[in-house]
């Protein structure tokens, strides 16, 4: 697993965020990231996000993930060489395996580590959803031009109290000024020696209302970059493309269909 992970499962109930204002140059913001996140989040979706279930396959995983209200269960479920098959379960309860059927049981350092990939997916999978929690802190970090089109960019960073085990690690977000959509993002972590990654989203499409995307994911082809600087990295072909990141066989299905 790519160690962008930032995600925790204490993180999934919606609540308040905190909203900065950028005081650099004394300029004022064309938005707050509140409004920024709240206006993408609602082209994304919406409502559409509360009370659903969405299965994707992703690396040759299946994922379902059904929320309804504040209750919420997300499942990784996959068959590995030897032709075992897995079932990991993460809940408002917390996690579970299951290996043909039957309950397994973990340390806790396995357990959370399960469960730590299995929402890492879904969040990345629902964005711009999840930058709504209460652990959340935005900060909205000016305008720009991509490639011709106009972003607002939208700085994130996560309280330690419910912010996960990386919760220090930071996240930039470019949302299209007059779409809404989330077209780029990048983050930086500290596993692993640390690093920082851009992602290019792509093939974009609409499932019974909630939007999708691919990501092309890129780091610095030169030591030294910040987050900051990798819009600029990006057009001038200073990114190398590491992966794809796909999610397949989309379905979302609402209670009353």
């Amino acid at each position: 697993m790519d160690r962008w992970v930032i995600c925790c499962f204490c993180w999934l109930a919606l609540g308040a965020c905190k909203d900065k204002r950028p005081t650099e140059a004394g300029e004022a913001p064309l938005a707050t990231a509140q409004q920024v996140v709240d206006a993408a989040i609602e082209k994304h979706g919406g409502d559409r996000y509360l009370d659903c279930e969405i299965e994707f396959d992703f690396r040759e995983r299946h994922y379902i993930a059904w929320r309804q209200g504040g209750s919420y269960r997300y499942e990784r479920i996959f068959t590995d060489t030897a032709n075992v098959h897995y079932r990991d379960v993460l809940s408002n309860e917390g996690f579970f395996r299951e290996i043909d059927g039957k309950p397994r049981p973990l340390s806790a350092k396995d357990s959370a580590a399960f469960a730590n990939s299995v929402n890492s997916v879904i969040y990345f999978a629902l964005l711009p959803y999840f930058l709504n929690d209460a652990a959340v802190m935005k900060e909205y970090a000016g305008s720009v031009e991509i490639n011709g089109q106009p972003y607002h960019r939208v700085r994130a960073a996560f309280q330690q109290e419910g912010g996960g085990k990386d919760f220090d690690d930071e996240y930039l977000y470019w949302f299209h000024r007059d779409s809404a959509t989330l077209d780029y993002l990048a983050y930086s972590f500290h596993v692993d020696g640390g690093g920082i990654r851009f992602r290019e989203a792509f093939n974009p499409q609409v499932v019974n209302g909630i939007r999708f995307a691919d990501y092309r994911n890129y780091k610095p082809k030169a030591a030294g970059a910040d987050l900051e600087q990798l819009d600029s990295l990006f057009q001038r072909d200073g990114l190398e493309l590491l992966s794809n990141i796909e999610n397949e066989n989309i379905r979302v299905q609402r209670p009353a269909e």
